[in-house]
Formats: structure tokens, sequence, C-alpha cells
């Protein structure tokens, strides 16, 4: 599994009768940003969901680089201890708690020494462009500074993967816009490995180095979006 940074090797989930996803393979490069696109429904999030352990596979095995992570009806390694940062649909936000609250619980659950924890907090939401929002509620927040903090919460743990389930489908035009420039900064920032699922054909034009196209649980099409030149 040398070079590759997470890889679902013949991998089906069902659920009841239903195959969400249907023998799938899929590696995923150190550095890359792939796009999974499809229409709901397609499998998309429950592949993402077995990546991130949310999920066993009936069949198949997950691996993070020469770790295999998930094997047939189990979980080897579990989510926490898996080096990645999620970013949910809903985003997820624990509304009781502040914004530097929020990213604080992610840093003990990964015990994270307290001395050390301001100063991850402060540099993540300085990065995600909210510095000085650590003692704000979510519901005092707009919905792209929600989105702002979902991205600090899933990358103060400093993940060696991404995972994002369409968090931009809920904002409108404009500032969906602007935060796909803020993640194409990010990933260039700080050369993150990236999986993220979308049904919107613009987020994957903005975002990806490599397309993969899913339907009815299976992956259809990949294509690399990235220059000739650069693929050298």
């Amino acid at each position: 599994m040398s070079g590759v940074a997470v890889s679902a090797r013949n991998v089906t989930k069902r659920f009841a009768t239903h195959r969400a996803v249907d023998n799938v393979t899929l590696d995923v490069a150190p550095s890359e940003s792939v796009v999974i696109l499809g229409p709901s429904g397609c499998g998309k999030t429950t592949l993402l969901r077995l990546i991130a352990g949310l999920e066993v596979p009936d069949t198949g095995e997950i691996w993070m680089g020469d770790v295999q992570v998930a094997g047939v009806n189990r979980s080897l390694v579990p989510p926490h201890r898996r080096q990645l940062g999620f970013v949910f649909q809903d985003l997820a936000l624990w509304p009781h708690l502040t914004v530097g609250g929020n990213l604080q619980f992610v840093l003990d659950s990964l015990r994270v020494p307290r001395a050390e924890q301001s100063e991850r907090i402060d540099e993540v939401l300085r990065l995600v462009r909210i510095e000085g929002f650590a003692r704000r509620y979510p519901h005092e927040l707009s919905g792209g500074e929600q989105q702002r903090v979902a991205l600090a919460r899933a990358l103060v743990g400093r993940p060696r993967l991404l995972l994002l389930d369409e968090p931009l489908s809920s904002l409108d035009a404009e500032l969906g816009s602007a935060m796909r420039g803020e993640l194409v900064r990010l990933q260039r920032a700080l050369a993150l490995t990236t999986v993220y699922v979308t049904h919107d054909r613009e987020d994957a034009a903005v975002l990806a180095d490599r397309v993969i196209e899913m339907r009815a649980g299976q992956i259809v099409r990949a294509n690399d979006t990235r220059p000739t030149e650069e693929r050298a």
C-alpha cells in the first residue's frame, strides 16, 4: 500500500437488502484531493463513513497507509485513532459549547496536553480566518462562520486525512463560492489529503484533483481534472 494515503478494497455495505456500496475499490494518494460526485442515495456518504470508521464493511478492507483499519464486519482501528478530520453535512457543532469548547473537546479526546491546547486552538482559528471567535456559541454565528468552525474542529487534531460530506450544500451561491476558495487555499497550504462528497459539479470542478462518479453504489467514472503538465 506504499504511496497510498487511504484505500478501500472491494468494499460492500448493505442496509437490509439494499447495497449502498457495491464492491468499490478506491485509492487516494497523499496530498490528493478526491471528490466523490453523485446524486442522493448513490452511496457516496456511506463510502465516506466507511473510511471514517462510522460504518464497517460487509465485505472488503479499508487501509490507511500501510495499516488495515477495517475488515469484514469489524473495525480494527476506531475512528478517533485514524488521524482524520470529518466535516458533516449538518456540521454537527455542539450547541452548548463555545467555539473554543468545540475544538477543545477534540483535543481532550486526543489527549493533547492542556498547556498546548490554547495555542493549537488559536492557530487553527487563524488558519480558517475566525480568530477572536473562541468564546462565541454556534447560534451566535452566521452560516459561513459555522462552516469555518466545523472546518477548524476537523483540522485542530492535525489529521492526515480530511473527509467532508457536502459541507457547502446549505449555503447560498455567493457564500458557497467563497468557501470553495477557502478550502482550496487550505488544501494547498497544508498539503491535505482530502475526500470530499458532493452532488454539485461546481464543487468538483474547483476542488478536485480527481473526480470519482458514483451511481447505485458503484464507481462508474474517474476523471483527473488537473492540467496535463501537473500530472507528470
